[in-house]
């Protein structure tokens, strides 16, 4: 850990004035002992720091005079001038607070006086007229009420003439504000103004109250009552002003009660009268006349939601809710509130308004709890946790706990918490552990899935309620589900802050119930044991997020359970040392130390003393696999507690070690993390040397003499000289010539930091280390080399670093800078976009050295052109600047005058981008506002914008075609000149306006032009190439002409951007300190313009944007009144043009509307953030209603621009929540466009809400389409986008009209598709309560009409948006009322789409049934029982009287869900066995077992192939159960032979059959072979006989490739000592014969799944041959050996190649690290070469595979020298 240095404090002198100067002059002694001569001295000082000082003193001397002084003229003077002081020094001035604080302690008889000062000077204070004034006088008020007797004291003497003053500023901002209307920065002032202003009105009741004492100042003529009355009307339009900032409306709605409360009467009639006004019921006729006359408007006028909304808070914050001092009134409005908030809680969309309802709800929370501790009964029935106010309560928080804001959850999170305590204080004593209320959440809770944000944060506040061991007691693998689900990142943090809540509240009760040795191994178990193991075998991701967030805090509640975890880890660190998915044991080891030595639970050198961790485990988790746990063994080394610990000589040698192996890390996140950790390993070497140089210097002789023998620093800090030399050794080595990317990155960020953190600085007794020592000549020339890199990070790694060391850097030989200079200028016009940006970083390297000037003048273009005095008084980097920029700006205009003769010329031999982008460069690094020459700089201003305007004519024809991709103009030579003008007149733009309106015919025009130019010579064709000065030719394709165009708009653009962003404005013509004018940032707005709405190269315009975004935000800051409207009027206008639909507009109505999305999205995002965003309101509001044409226009153009300027506004991430509330208009916009006729319309449409979706539901994280992570409950949704419920409602029901029509003509509804899509990204909860009035039912009967619609997708779909919306227990009846709806088979009448929509309904209902945990599991049996019957009773689908295959499909996939749950819940029941029956008698009925008779081609035949065997499979799956097979049920006698029944579907004449069954066989396989398979409970192989023949010889027939490469996979699955011994039975092969059988698949296979899997299998083959060491086979082992080598070559494909990597790493303890040589020497080092070879792959799997053959080699040693040296040891012995 590094310390941060303190700030240093500044404090602004007071300075006064003249005239006081000099009375104070007349009073003030000669000798400076006096008071005033004292002041005289304060006043007179310039630093604030000692006015401090000089203040206490003052004060100090004054509460030392005595009564008859205080009256002395020389006292009340140097009183009046504090005075002056006080009320003249800025509010947040120290000063001024030091002198309020210490004149608070003054004598009675010397604040008399003081008193009188004060008011004098206060009063001149009030007098104040000007209105930019207001604001200091208005903070000195606020300074006089804050804990400031003396300024409270003078406050109360004047106490009507500031009511008067505040009534009078109130008016007067109010006024001013509405003139300035538009001017965004004055009105932002005035807001915070008027904020103040409020807030000291309500101090001044608050703080100053011994004016309202009595009733004298309540009568209408007293003028303290007339001010009051004025100020509540002010506070009360202050409220109603929608226009105002929301702080100063909800500011105005506390000032509003704040007032009524002080000035109403009867008191007790006060809460009602609140209540009235919030539930909008106030009769005038029975309210005061000063109430009518003040604030009438509340009661006569609507009030807007926001207004309730702020009354609401005002109520909350200003009455007294403790001690039941209301009453029973009280308690009455504390239940309207909640009422009127939760009402407006569906109704407020903008996000501000959100976060201040659920902030206000949480203040409610707290006054209810405050009200309830002396409260009635009936209010605590009325909050108790069944009431009906608490139950919408946690409806909100159900719905707004995965808000998208994080204040709105935090808020949710508290208003939870307070429901609990509120609901523990309606209760009657101890709250009960039996309590139901308490009991339903928890389960609800528990029931929810863990993908769910909300659920930890509102469990955690369960835990602390009820205590962790009723949440355990239910489940004790909660900790580790928890666990589990950390490898997600989003929802770590909020695992991490649930586990701690629960270990510390389990700890406590432990403790409390058992002794320590008895507790802490009961809390090992729960909470470290899980950690444990997720540490050695969770997978990455998960480890990672464990360590960050939940090891840091658990290592905090128990530090003693270091010990603990490190002698388990300990243990098993050898063995299990991890590999490059997993940690293992080591890897967890070092998490662990680093964690705890990072936390100061564990230091270094009780780390190694101790044994904890030898050396040698260190280099090895420094060289691991597994990234991470070299991160770990890193940080373990450079983490510390404290930043100044002494580094050991094992450290540092160990640092080195890493070093060497690490900096070539191909992983972004790890060398970032590398360097993070060096750099603060070199902090701490830094701190540490300076605490060991101070040591040595506060040390005596003889202090010297006792440590010498102890501790020697000088030599530690010449180890830390060498140490760090010696890094920048290897760093430098590591940055030879061709060495990678990653090490050049590493390298050079490391010795950034080193020059950075060893910089000799102030306030450093001595510096350890200087990198300028270690810096030659030729590793200046290194650190140069690395701008050729094609990485531009590393270009600017080198160049920081190398002005980092400039100054001692000596560059003046002139031949080496002109050799420099020329290569910048050759790389500037390279035609590798590159090199451009290498030529910009060498020329800025070159700008800091002196001697570069006379380079440029030695070029006598440069010199005639421009001359620059080497002795003008500008610095070196200003004049080498102007100078570059001058030679650049020249050879640049030079070369434009060629590209305007040939633009073919200009691509192919001097691109002039390179030329604008060093331009730019040197301009970004120039301090632009502390210039000398400034007459030069103004005119190299107006070149530049002239320069980029001209280059800009020349690409703009390019860059604006209406196909720039494959455009080449031709030379403008006499020749082709009329050529030209045609091409170029084709290519104009074409999707405009007028394109859309009338018809264009080309060829005419063209012939005619044709003619003109034929008339005098023939054309010739033009081929593109060009020929240079030596007349060679080069050939320029399309592609290099576009580069050469787009990146010169592009430089151009970010020239101009960054000429607007850093010039000074020279706002007057004559004016001197600016350098670009006010008509020169016009012309650029309009340049802008112009190319961002008329540009077609994506490149262009958005690089185009990117400058047009500087210039904005300077404009929206800017004083120019008519530079700062200009964003306005620009949107205003294109807004206009937009409508319009003028046949003369160049807006682009293809490629998604081009640039006008950017050009709008920039003017957009400059308006001031905390502004109202009136900007953003207008123009989302015009779009939406382009977008949603009221009746069909004829020109759609609008239309289409709208959507797209949508679609990008809905994507920009800068205007945050502030478009949250137009994404339902968005939504309804988008679904109605998709029904337009035309496909420009439906196009942006489907684009639009395709973004909606994303920004609703987040980014898709996932490949699975029913993932829950990207969705939201249905309720959730709806009380987010209320407005969608109507719209979603209405146009399902239009969609659903279509369907299933009588003539049964296929109609198809357009929004259909995004309805359904919609609909079936919500998905149900349990936690959705019955108090909202947005019902899920009224969608259910339109959604399941759509499930009979003629098309496949949309029943699928309609079958999944079904289930949000049936709640979970009202799935078994939905479902048995759609199987009832099924046809009989008696009257098969019904259209088969119609069934087969009704069966994908039940299929995903039934599913999503028997998957919830959240269901009552009471009735589940009986429920089920219903469910069967209805579904036997429709059996007759799934056989052969249902004609239709894929409806009978569907009916056995409903079976299979059934069937897989049934028997892995292994109910029993006499129904269920008939079940069995009639799933036994559909399979033995079935073409699968009698013979099929279908051909492929008929539609449905595999997907009932499919469903049929998933269901024989569900079948053998349940025949396995020992329950099952050993039941006296007749079913089980019905099942047929599982044996034969397998050999009956792998001889299927179907590979979809036979696919299936392999794919069942392996995985029945694998969990055979897995930890998890017990003797209790065996799989279905157990009951397959002679299996291994069968497969055997399907190996031997089977010609599909897919399930050829299954039998392969399951055969290498396979004990091959099973397997061997019946090959000559059932193939006639021997075990040889096998093994040549599978090495010629490798050669014979064209697959390489297939040769993978071979190479897998013959390796086995070999390994158990040779093992079982049956028969000699050495021309086998050949030509295997052949065979794996071939296979690691760099042409074979990345699958073969990991395939021989596994095989590898499998044969490695026989053959590669067996000291028995058994495949020989030469063929044993083909193998270790193939190692070498694979650990050089360029895929990164592969290279750990082959890593992990060097691990185990390694391992396999370590075991043969441990055998070696115990067999020793017993010969010793």
């Amino acid at each position: 850990m590094v310390l941060k240095k303190k700030k240093e404090i500044q404090v602004d002198a007071f300075v006064l004035e003249c005239q006081e100067l000099e009375t104070l002059q007349s009073f003030a002694d000669a000798e400076d002992q006096n008071l005033a001569s004292l002041l005289l001295h304060c006043v007179q000082l310039s630093d604030g720091i000692h006015q401090i000082y000089c203040i206490k003193q003052i004060v100090t001397l004054l509460k030392k005079m005595d009564r008859n002084s205080a009256c002395s003229p020389m006292i009340k003077c140097c009183l009046d001038i504090v005075g002056v002081m006080y009320f003249s020094l800025g509010a947040k001035n120290p000063l001024k607070k030091v002198l309020a604080s210490s004149l608070n302690g003054l004598p009675e008889h010397i604040m008399t006086e003081a008193v009188h000062s004060f008011v004098h000077c206060l009063k001149e204070e009030l007098k104040t007229t000007d209105l930019c004034l207001y604001r200091k006088v208005m903070d000195n008020l606020a300074s006089c009420m804050e804990n400031f007797s003396l300024g409270k004291a003078s406050i109360n003497k004047l106490f009507k003439e500031v009511l008067q003053f505040l009534q009078k500023s109130l008016v007067e901002i109010q006024e001013e504000n509405r003139k300035l209307s538009g001017n965004s920065i004055a009105e932002t002032r005035l807001m915070h103004d008027l904020l103040v202003a409020i807030k000291v009105s309500m101090m001044l009741l608050q703080k100053v109250q011994e004016n309202f004492q009595g009733n004298l100042w309540k009568k209408p003529s007293s003028l303290v009552w007339q001010s009051m009355c004025g100020l509540v009307k002010s506070f009360t339009n202050f409220l109603m002003d929608e226009g105002l900032l929301p702080t100063v409306q909800t500011t105005s709605g506390l000032a509003v009660i704040l007032f009524i409360k002080t000035m109403f009467e009867p008191v007790e009639k006060l809460p009602c009268l609140v209540s009235d006004l919030l539930l909008r019921s106030v009769k005038c006729a029975s309210v005061p006349e000063w109430f009518v006359s003040s604030c009438g408007s509340l009661c006569t006028e609507e009030l807007s939601d926001s207004v309730l909304l702020f009354l609401c808070h005002g109520a909350l914050a200003m009455l007294e809710w403790k001690n039941g001092s209301m009453g029973e009134n009280g308690e009455k409005l504390l239940l309207d509130i909640p009422l009127v908030l939760l009402s407006l809680a569906s109704q407020l969309k903008e996000s501000n308004m959100a976060v201040s309802l659920s902030r206000i709800l949480a203040i409610w929370t707290n006054s209810a709890l405050d009200v309830l501790e002396s409260s009635s009964q009936n209010l605590k029935c009325s909050l108790n946790g069944n009431s009906n106010t608490t139950g919408k309560l946690l409806e909100y928080v159900y719905t707004h706990w995965e808000h998208p804001l994080d204040v709105v959850r935090h808020q949710a999170k508290l208003i939870f918490k307070n429901i609990l305590r509120i609901h523990q204080a309606t209760l009657k004593g101890s709250v009960a552990k039996s309590d139901p209320f308490l009991s339903m959440l928890t389960e609800s809770l528990l029931s929810l899935e863990w993908h769910v944000k909300g659920k930890y944060a509102s469990l955690g506040c369960l835990v602390e309620c009820v205590g962790v061991e009723n949440i355990l007691t239910v489940d004790r693998t909660i900790p580790a589900q928890i666990l589990d689900v950390m490898s997600d990142q989003t929802l770590a943090p909020y695992a991490s802050d649930l586990l701690e809540t629960m270990f510390i509240n389990h700890k406590s009760h432990l403790i409390s119930a058992f002794q320590k040795t008895i507790w802490i191994n009961h809390w090992h178990d729960a909470w470290v044991s899980p950690l444990l193991l997720i540490l050695c075998e969770g997978n990455p991701d998960q480890t990672t997020y464990v360590i960050d967030y939940y090891l840091p805090k658990l290592l905090k509640c128990s530090p003693d359970s270091l010990s603990y975890m490190i002698k388990i880890l300990q243990a098993s660190a050898d063995a299990n040392i991890g590999s490059c998915n997993t940690r293992g044991a080591l890897g967890a080891l070092m998490a662990c130390l680093r964690t705890s030595r990072a936390h100061g639970h564990l230091q270094f050198r009780d780390i190694m003393r101790d044994g904890l961790l030898s050396t040698g485990c260190v280099k090895q988790g420094l060289v691991h696999q597994h990234n991470q746990v070299r991160i770990d063994a890193l940080g373990l080394l450079c983490e510390t507690h404290r930043s100044t610990e002494i580094l050991t000589m094992e450290e540092m040698q160990l640092i080195q070690f890493f070093i060497t192996y690490n900096l070539n890390s191909q992983s972004p996140a790890v060398r970032q993390q590398i360097c993070s950790l060096l750099k603060k390993l070199f902090c701490r070497i830094q701190e540490s040397s300076q605490v060991l140089y101070k040591l040595e210097q506060n040390k005596t002789k003889q202090e010297l003499i006792k440590e010498s023998a102890k501790w020697d620093h000088f030599a530690t800090l010449q180890q830390y000289k060498d140490f760090i030399s010696s890094i920048c050794d290897k760093l430098f080595e590591a940055l030879f010539p061709g060495s990678s990317h990653p090490t050049r990155f590493s390298s050079l960020t490391i010795l950034g930091s080193i020059a950075e953190i060893f910089s000799a600085t102030e306030g450093q007794t001595q510096a350890v280390f200087q990198l300028a020592q270690e810096i030659d000549s030729t590793r200046v020339q290194t650190l140069i080399q690395c701008f050729a890199s094609t990485f531009e990070e590393v270009k600017v790694l080198a160049f920081e670093l190398l002005m980092k060391l400039h100054d001692m850097l000596d560059l003046q030989d002139s031949e080496n800078l002109h050799l420099l200079f020329q290569a910048a200028m050759d790389l500037s016009i390279s035609t590798k976009p590159y090199d451009c940006v290498t030529a910009s970083y060498l020329l800025n390297f070159l700008i800091h050295h002196k001697g570069l000037l006379n380079v440029c003048l030695k070029y006598q273009q440069v010199a005639h052109t421009f001359q620059i005095n080497e002795d003008m008084s500008a610095s070196t980097m200003e004049k080498n600047t102007l100078a570059v920029i001058k030679y650049l700006l020249a050879n640049l205009e030079r070369e434009i005058f060629q590209a305007e003769k040939s633009l073919l010329q200009a691509a192919a031999s001097f691109p002039m981008y390179g030329r604008v982008h060093c331009i730019t460069g040197a301009l970004q690094q120039l301090p632009l506002n502390n210039l000398t020459l400034m007459i030069e700089w103004r005119q190299m201003v107006a070149k530049l914008i002239l320069m980029s305007y001209r280059l800009s004519s020349v690409v703009s024809p390019i860059v604006q075609s209406s196909s720039p991709e494959g455009l080449i103009p031709m030379d403008t030579d006499s020749e082709t000149a009329g050529r030209l003008q045609t091409i170029l007149h084709e290519i104009q733009p074409r999707d405009t306006n007028d394109y859309f309106t009338q018809a264009k015919i080309l060829k005419e025009h063209h012939r005619v032009d044709f003619e003109k130019l034929t008339d005098n010579e023939p054309v010739e064709n033009v081929c593109p190439e060009i020929r240079g000065k030596e007349r060679q030719t080069c050939d320029v394709t399309a592609q290099m002409v576009l580069v050469c165009c787009w990146r010169s708009m592009k430089e151009i653009s970010l020239l101009l951007g960054m000429l607007c962003k850093l010039l000074p404005l020279q706002t007057v013509s004559e004016s001197s300190d600016g350098l670009i004018t006010v008509e020169q940032v016009k012309d650029i707005g309009d340049y802008f313009k112009h190319h961002l709405l008329q540009s077609r190269h994506r490149g262009a315009f958005e690089l185009a944007y990117t400058g047009f975004v500087m210039l904005t935000e300077i404009l929206s800051r800017c004083t120019s009144e008519s530079l700062r409207t200009l964003p306005q009027q620009w949107l205003y206008n294109v807004l206009e043009e937009i409508k319009s639909c003028d046949p003369s507009s160049k807006l682009c109505a293809t490629r998604r509307s081009a640039g006008i999305p950017f050009y709008i999205q920039a003017l957009l995002a400059s308006e001031p953030k905390k502004s109202k965003t009136n900007l953003l309101k207008m123009t989302m509001n015009e779009l939406i209603s382009l977008a949603v044409p009221v009746n069909e226009s004829l020109n759609i153009i609008p239309q289409v621009h709208s959507l797209n300027i949508l679609r990008a506004l809905f994507r920009d991430t800068r205007f945050g929540e502030n478009i949250i509330p137009y994404i339902a208009d968005g939504i309804q916009a988008a679904i109605l466009g998709f029904t337009s006729p035309v496909w420009a319309v439906r196009n942006s449409s489907t684009l639009l809400f395709s973004t909606l979706i994303t920004r609703i539901f987040g980014v898709k994280r996932g490949k699975d389409e029913n993932s829950k992570k990207n969705r939201m409950t249905g309720r959730e949704f709806f009380s987010r986008f209320p407005t969608l419920y109507p719209f979603l409602l209405q146009q399902l029901e239009v969609a659903a009209r279509t369907m299933d029509s009588e003539t049964g003509e296929l109609k198809l509804h357009p929004s259909l598709f995004l309805l359904l899509l919609i609909l079936g990204k919500l998905y149900p909860s349990p936690m959705d309560g019955t108090y909202s009035a947005l019902s899920m039912a009224p969608f259910v009967p339109f959604i399941m009409r759509c499930g009979h619609s003629p098309v496949y997708r949309s029943r699928e779909m309609a079958g999944r948006a079904l289930v949000p919306f049936v709640t979970i227990n009202q799935i078994p009846l939905t479902v048995q009322s759609l199987l009832a709806g099924l046809p009989e088979c008696t009257n098969p009448c019904r259209r088969q789409n119609s069934v087969h929509g009704l069966l994908l309904q039940v299929f995903h209902l039934l599913g999503s049934y028997l998957e919830s945990k959240h269901r009552v599991n009471s009735d589940l049996q009986q429920r089920l029982v219903d469910i069967i019957i209805c579904i036997k009773a429709k059996v007759w689908l799934a056989k052969r009287q249902n004609p239709c295959l894929v409806t009978r499909a569907a009916y056995l996939d409903v079976l299979v869900v059934l069937s897989d749950y049934l028997g892995k819940s292994r109910r029993k029941g006499i129904e269920l066995f008939g079940f069995w029956e009639e799933i036994g008698s559909v399979i033995s009925d079935s073409e699968l077992m009698t013979g099929i008779h279908y051909f492929s081609a008929v539609p449905g035949f595999t997907q009932y192939l499919q469903s049929i065997t998933k269901l024989v499979i569900s079948m053998l799956s349940v025949a396995a159960d020992p329950d099952f097979s050993n039941s006296s049920s007749p079913v089980a006698e019905q099942i047929m032979n599982p044996s034969s029944m397998v050999v009956h579907l792998l001889q299927s004449d179907f590979h979809e059959v036979r696919l299936l069954m392999l794919e069942a066989v392996l995985l029945w396989w694998k969990q055979e072979n897995s930890k998890k398979a017990t003797v209790e409970k065996k799989g279905p192989l157990s009951l397959l006989s002679d299996f291994e023949v069968t497969l055997l010889r399907m190996a031997m027939k089977e010609k599909h490739p897919e399930c050829f490469c299954k039998v392969l996979e399951i055969l290498h699955c396979m004990d091959l000592r099973n397997v061997l011994p019946r090959t000559e039975d059932s193939i006639k092969m021997t075990p040889k014969e096998f093994l040549n059988w599978a090495m010629n698949i490798i050669n014979a296979s064209d697959s390489i799944k297939i040769q993978s899997v071979a190479l897998k299998l013959a390796s086995k083959l070999v390994t158990h041959l040779v093992q079982s060491c049956q028969e000699f086979m050495e021309s086998e082992m050949r030509q295997w050996v052949q065979l794996v080598t071939s296979c690691c070559g760099d042409e074979q494909q990345t699958d073969i190649r990991l395939a021989a990597a596994e095989v590898l790493r499998s044969i490695t303890p026989l053959f590669l690290a067996n000291q028995k040589l058994i495949l020989g020497l030469s063929s044993t080092l083909a193998m270790w070469k193939c190692v070498v070879l694979l650990l050089q792959s360029e895929e990164l799997i592969v290279r750990d595979t082959a890593a992990d053959v060097i691990r185990m080699a390694q391992s396999q040693s370590n075991i043969s020298n441990k055998t070696g040296d115990e067999a020793g040891m017993e010969i010793k012995k």
